[in-house]
């Protein structure tokens, strides 16, 4: 990946474990804005009745299979109600694997704070990939990642980076680090080192973690959504785990333990051998199950199933729904999502867009990495009482700032000056680069909050500048 300074290697070992960790965070942290972008493709709300009126006006201008309009106004009705509930569990269980990625980061920067000499202080703050397509460092075979909009293509890439089985596609090659060939590979690579080589005393119990807390939630008001019966479903169960404090051999391997679960699935251990789902075949192709696995939950109550299959419900359920359409209209590529998923660019830059939009998007993308600027000023405080950061910090910013900002970016077009078409805006979450010689990176939001007010008040008013005054000041 782009940015990187790991070099090939194929084993963990001791005198490579402060790069396996470094490399392990940065693998987390290159899933956060490719699951993020495709989120604010999903309008999860639409209005009901107006996209009833366009599927029945779709229907009508595309059917190729003589329904009446009788039999097609049924149809679009029962879709639309299919959308309603469809497009919002989407939206929530994709920003629930959202949530548990900056998790899974956490966790890790655990481990490599804890481990003493074989580790050191977590490096968060500009390790969002700077080109795109980019790659998860050392998978093998590596394959592009994209920022894009929901598709099936989207999901395809996501089963990929969570599938619990190796899997060979014929993809374009990337730039490779310690190899792996699944998530879950590389961590039990890095399980086998500690386990075979350090002892409880070659960890630092004291070094600042973040920890489980009173603060902590697995959810947030963007990982809930309601069923036909209008009943809320949360997208993370409080028992699939949480932050892990690490102080020694057991629980650095419970920590990781945790990361692999809740990607790839709960697994069982026969004759030796890990007991998994195999719905992504080793050639790549996706099998929809018609009941999911039980291995698939990543929670002793089975009520949360793994990042691999939420992603693989999603994708299931947009393509037999859209081989049930295409059935009943005696058409081919009639796709559903398009009534509820945004026309958002791939890869955009900043730099895409005009001026004024540039200044919004420039803001949300300094709130993006003050992200990661928090949770890294957390591992330079003594203890782990880092609670007004992690609280008031972090799940504020991308509860509040990040979210309101980036769905109101996903609102946006505007007219391309060449061709004169109207071209949608997105968030882009790339890196921002604060200054060191100048204000703290928090004045620096703010001064750039107040640019974007003047340029596009309809995005940033008053309201966000306040709780931008509201975070805490973390220095880089």
């Amino acid at each position: 990946m782009e940015g990187t300074l790991f070099k090939l290697v194929d084993e963990v070992t001791p005198s490579n474990l402060k790069q396996a960790m470094q490399q392990a965070i940065e693998i987390e942290i290159a899933t956060i804005p490719v699951y993020l972008y495709t989120y604010y493709s999903i309008t999860r709300v639409p209005d009901q009745g107006a996209i009833e009126k366009q599927i029945f006006t779709d229907f009508k201008a595309i059917q190729q299979s003589g329904k009446t309009d009788d039999e097609l106004q049924k149809m679009a009705a029962a879709l639309a109600l299919d959308i309603m509930v469809f497009a919002n569990k989407a939206g929530a269980l994709i920003m629930s694997v959202a949530v548990e990625e900056m998790l899974h980061m956490s966790l890790s920067s655990n481990i490599k704070n804890a481990l003493g000499n074989y580790g050191g202080l977590p490096e968060l703050v500009g390790k969002t990939p700077k080109v795109w397509p980019a790659y998860l460092p050392g998978h093998q075979p590596p394959f592009p990642i994209n920022r894009a909009k929901l598709t099936l293509d989207q999901l395809y890439t996501f089963l990929l980076i969570e599938s619990p089985l190796p899997v060979q596609p014929d993809l374009t090659r990337g730039r490779a680090a310690i190899s792996y060939d699944t998530i879950g590979d590389y961590y039990q690579k890095i399980i086998d080192c500690i386990r075979d080589n350090l002892t409880d005393r070659d960890f630092n119990p004291d070094a600042p973690q973040l920890i489980n807390s009173k603060f902590y939630s697995q959810n947030n008001v963007d990982t809930i959504y309601y069923d036909k019966q209008h009943k809320p479903k949360f997208g993370n169960e409080d028992d699939s785990g949480g932050l892990v404090h690490v102080w020694g051999v057991d629980s650095a391997i419970h920590a990781m333990d945790e990361i692999v679960e809740q990607g790839e699935g709960a697994s069982k251990i026969m004759d030796g051998h890990k007991i998994v789902g195999d719905h992504l075949t080793p050639d790549g192709k996706v099998v929809c199950p018609l009941d999911f696995d039980p291995l698939s939950y990543d929670d002793p109550s089975k009520g949360e199933l793994s990042h691999f299959d939420k992603f693989l419900e999603i994708y299931c359920t947009i393509h037999r729904k859209n081989h049930e359409l295409n059935n009943f209209l005696g058409t081919t590529s009639f796709d559903f999502s398009t009534y509820f998923v945004k026309d958002l660019p791939t890869n955009p830059s900043t730099t895409d867009y005009p001026e004024n939009i540039q200044k919004v998007c420039t803001l949300n993308n300094a709130i993006y990495t003050y992200l990661f600027v928090m949770a890294e000023g957390c591992y330079k405080k003594k203890g782990h009482t880092q609670f007004e950061i992690f609280m008031f910090g972090i799940h504020k910013t991308m509860i509040w700032l990040l979210n309101v900002i980036s769905e109101s970016m996903a609102d946006i077009t505007y007219k391309d000056p060449a061709t004169g078409t109207e071209k949608c805006v997105s968030a882009t979450f790339e890196d921002y680069d604060f200054c060191v010689s100048e204000a703290s990176p928090k004045d620096q939001i703010i001064a750039l909050a107040e640019i974007a007010m003047k340029a596009d008040n309809s995005v940033i008013n008053q309201g966000i500048l306040d709780i931008i005054h509201d975070l805490p000041d973390v220095a880089l």
